[in-house]
């Protein structure tokens, strides 16, 4: 599905470029996206909370991305990290 904020041109040369990848190549991508993205959690996480040492920092963005079910299970003793 085509992001609404790309003209279909843009889109299709970027399938094309994707088609055109090795399977390699798309999964450091994703990996670089996702170490992106993990990046900018912690940058909102830093914000946010300015107090926050590194460890704290490392447990907001693990509780963002695993919910809070999953990550109270996990991390009971961190139940005081606010994403």
């Amino acid at each position: 599905m085509r992001p609404l904020d790309t003209s279909p041109k843009a889109y299709q040369t970027q399938l094309d470029i994707f088609r055109a990848m090795t399977p390699e190549q798309r999964l450091q991508r994703g990996s670089e996206l996702s170490e992106l993205c993990r990046g900018l959690l912690a940058d909102g996480v830093k914000y946010r909370h300015p107090k926050y040492d590194e460890q704290e920092i490392r447990l907001a963005v693990i509780r963002i991305e695993l919910g809070d079910e999953l990550f109270l299970k996990v991390y009971p003793y961190a139940e005081h990290i606010i994403p």
